[in-house]
């Protein structure tokens, strides 16, 4: 079984870097997919579940809240809104601290919201235990058949 990406969905290169920076010191191999803003997210997961050539859905969308183009709390209404990746798991992974920014997340459908630490240590600490949860110890949905897919043996 390949395993799975991690679709990462943030606009600021700064964080990127630092994201994964953070996956490299704690050792989480799985792929990495970015994506600058919300629509190109979109576009993504879609292409996910709906063209058989395409990877398979992401083990977790991590998930910045502003972003260019479609922001993030439309990003996660879409996800929700399509039965066939109702339930992928997404965190959101943002700086805001705003109630109703994480109010609002819950709300729609995140499975967690996570503020971005400012300190690196602390941000690599966050990573490490994300990748834990999210990529060893969670057990997924299964993936669906896509169309086109061969039904298993």
């Amino acid at each position: 079984m390949r395993t799975r990406p991690i679709l990462l969905v943030e606009d600021n290169e700064d964080d990127v870097s630092l994201t994964l920076r953070a996956f490299q010191q704690s050792h989480i191999a799985n792929p990495v997919v970015i994506v600058g803003d919300g629509l190109a997210a979109i576009e993504y997961l879609d292409n996910c579940v709906r063209d058989p050539a395409a990877p398979t859905p992401p083990a977790v969308v991590l998930l910045d809240l502003k972003l260019p183009k479609i922001d993030g709390l439309d990003v996660l209404r879409h996800i929700r809104a399509d039965p066939r990746q109702r339930r992928q798991p997404v965190v959101v992974l943002t700086s805001s601290k705003e109630e109703q920014d994480i109010m609002m997340s819950y709300d729609i459908g995140a499975n967690s919201y996570i503020r971005k630490p400012v300190d690196f240590e602390r941000f690599c600490e966050a990573m490490r235990q994300l990748g834990l949860y999210w990529l060893v110890l969670n057990e997924p949905p299964p993936t669906r058949p896509r169309m086109g897919d061969a039904p298993p043996a």
